[in-house]
């Protein structure tokens, strides 16, 4: 496990984005402006048929890393979990997009097939929250984001990254 900070973030994102490796990172937030600058490195070198997952309890700041990919793609709509609709679709300007899930209501993978499908796997950047439920299918390539929270401060979260 390697621990990524401001000076190697930035680097060590763009090698795993750019490889199909298996890696294992772990990133220390000690605020929101540092989750957004951890999703802004992502955000940076996401491309088509990209798939994160986000998974951490409720409040852990999946949608705040949303939020801060939202930012570097200068979307303006409101980021907030499609916890009812499932995805959110966002168009960039490059008419290329981001599909943003909240798979909490889904049952499973044969739920997520018969009610959504996989069709968005192929069709643009995939970030989907409480991902680990549909795990069985999705690709291998597939970027995996813990978070959890720090036992003794509220605000710091860590980012365990891997693949």
């Amino acid at each position: 496990m390697q621990i990524l900070n401001i000076n190697n973030i930035d680097e060590n994102i763009k090698e795993v984005l750019n490889k199909d490796i298996s890696f294992e990172y772990t990133y220390k937030s000690n605020n929101i402006k540092d989750t957004k600058l951890l999703a802004k490195c992502f955000a940076k070198y996401l491309k088509k048929k990209d798939i994160l997952v986000l998974n951490g309890k409720l409040g852990a700041g999946k949608t705040v890393f949303m939020s801060g990919i939202a930012e570097y793609f200068d979307i303006l709509d409101q980021i907030s979990s499609p916890t009812f609709t499932i995805v959110n679709e966002y168009t960039l300007k490059n008419n290329d997009k981001i599909f943003h899930f909240d798979v909490y209501r889904i049952e499973d993978s044969t739920d997520f097939i018969d009610s959504i499908g996989t069709e968005y796997f192929e069709d643009g950047i995939c970030i989907i929250e409480w991902g680990n439920i549909i795990k069985d299918i999705l690709p291998k390539n597939t970027i995996y984001i813990d978070i959890t929270s720090d036992l003794n401060n509220e605000n710091i979260r860590y980012f365990k990254i891997w693949r």
